[in-house]
């Protein structure tokens, strides 16, 4: 038994193996279907606000936890969009900003999955500050006059 365990190991390392596929040499290998401007509209904006407003719009039912735990998913699923070739800026203060609003989207699709409300709740200043870090750093004039996230 012994030597047929070896014969299948040492056959094994004869046979040849499938190459490891390479990534595109050409093109783009994501393409964004919306511009920067509109994933913050149409999606960030949305799924944040979720977070921000859970003690005035709590959800009651098992659907309403579901579709706050969709939206927590997408807000972190959202910055993993922002670090994609294509949509990433830099891959220095960018990919730093982008990670904060990961890593607070993924603490709240966490808390949404809990049914925490206390701890979404507890997530607002993490959240806010990491809109606010990119904002400073990727919006021309952020903060003066109407302004606004």
């Amino acid at each position: 038994m012994r030597n047929l365990a070896w014969l299948l190991l040492a056959a094994s390392t004869l046979i040849p193996q499938a190459p490891s596929p390479e990534p595109a040499k050409t093109g783009p290998a994501y393409q964004a279907a919306g511009t920067m401007s509109e994933l913050m509209i149409k999606v960030l904006y949305p799924t944040s606000d979720a977070v921000f407003y859970i003690t005035t719009r709590t959800p009651k039912t098992d659907e309403e936890w579901n579709e706050l735990q969709g939206k927590t998913m997408m807000l972190a699923e959202s910055a993993n969009l922002m670090m994609l070739p294509g949509r990433a800026r830099d891959q220095d203060r960018w990919m730093q900003d982008s990670k904060l609003l990961l890593d607070a989207g993924i603490a709240a699709f966490k808390a949404a999955k809990r049914k925490d409300v206390e701890a979404l709740s507890a997530l607002n200043d993490q959240l806010y500050a990491s809109c606010v870090t990119c904002h400073q750093h990727y919006r021309p004039n952020y903060g003066r006059g109407r302004g606004g996230l």
